[in-house]
């Protein structure tokens, strides 16, 4: 069966099968913490201490963060987590004097903070920004992840493979950042080291990814000659398989949003900006393509192996990208 031919049947669909996207929730780990307070009256003598200055201040001073990220629900990514934020300091019982000046509340928060997430893949891609604002310190909001153990934040947006996400961001356990003083030159953060940090953050995409489906079942072809895996011509372990998979955001070359794919072989191949992952029966399965679908404007190819070992029966097949997971679907193995 030809490729157009595939996609046709795909595209002429009476309708898609309606999934429920699963929760998506992101543990981003990131080092060298640093947090930079303004505390210096003299703007001339901002960064300028090539030596490690301790913070001052109180009640109302201003600050700036830097991370570095180093890794993503466990697999290696890049990037930054930035900060900015004001210390507020409420508390329940609120002394006056106090050094730190605290502020009377019914709530115990210590900063309205705002971090910033740009993510990149472990070898620097980009795979997007995520946005976010709320009151640091105290407990987790409720519904929060189980790792989460302080602060309380709203995911307001993203952009790249985030684009429009929304969702809520705290603290998880173990995080620590080293705080100084905006005379502290940042060019030496990580020469002078910082502290760890982990953010647990759940996220509602803006758009669904998910696997194309006729009403048969999951849009997923044998690799050898485009035919549909079915009950009657199931997979095999070891055996190169296609599916068509929508939401998988952003492409390499850039790509101008809700232009269609170009043709290929005429056309340049536009290849998913975002690490995709593929398991079967939870275990990794080796991705071997994943670009634009030609003539479409939010439909992309995914080839992948199916590991060896797998078990004969219904297999599940799970998808991801950029550590966003998409409904696990079942297709049958022999």
């Amino acid at each position: 069966m030809k490729w157009k031919t595939a996609f046709v049947l795909v595209a002429c669909a009476a309708a898609l099968v309606a999934q429920t996207p699963p929760v998506t929730i992101l543990e981003v780990e990131a080092v060298n913490g640093v947090l930079y307070y303004g505390d210096v009256a003299d703007p001339s003598k901002l960064g300028s201490s090539p030596t490690t200055v301790p913070r001052a201040g109180r009640n109302f001073l201003p600050w700036v963060g830097f991370a570095d990220i180093v890794a993503v629900n466990g697999k290696p990514a890049k990037g930054v987590v930035a900060f900015r934020g004001t210390i507020i300091n409420l508390r329940t019982t609120a002394t006056p004097g106090q050094a730190a000046a605290q502020a009377i509340s019914d709530v115990t928060r210590s900063d309205v903070e705002d971090p910033y997430l740009e993510i990149q893949d472990a070898d620097g891609t980009p795979i997007g920004t995520i946005v976010s604002s709320g009151l640091a310190g105290g407990t987790p909001p409720p519904g929060a992840p189980t790792a989460a153990t302080g602060s309380n934040i709203a995911i307001t947006g993203g952009t790249g493979a985030f684009l429009g996400v929304r969702g809520q961001l705290a603290f998880g356990r173990g995080s620590s950042v080293r705080q100084a003083s905006m005379a502290e030159d940042p060019a030496s953060r990580r020469t002078h080291g910082g502290g760890s940090i982990r953010l647990i953050l759940h996220l509602i995409p803006m758009t669904s990814l998910e696997i194309v489906a006729l009403p048969t079942g999951p849009a997923i072809f044998h690799g050898e000659d485009w035919s549909p895996v079915t009950a009657d011509k199931p997979a095999r372990a070891g055996e190169r398989l296609m599916m068509s998979v929508s939401g998988l955001g952003p492409v390499k070359p850039n790509l101008d949003p809700g232009k269609p794919f170009p043709p290929y072989p005429e056309g340049q191949l536009h290849e998913v900006n975002s690490p995709v992952d593929v398991t079967v029966n939870g275990k990794a399965a080796a991705v071997v393509n994943k670009y634009g679908w030609p003539a479409t404007t939010n439909v992309y190819r995914v080839d992948f192996v199916v590991p060896d070992g797998t078990a004969a029966g219904m297999a599940t097949l799970g998808l991801s990208v950029a550590w966003i997971n998409g409904p696990e679907v079942k297709i049958p193995v022999r």
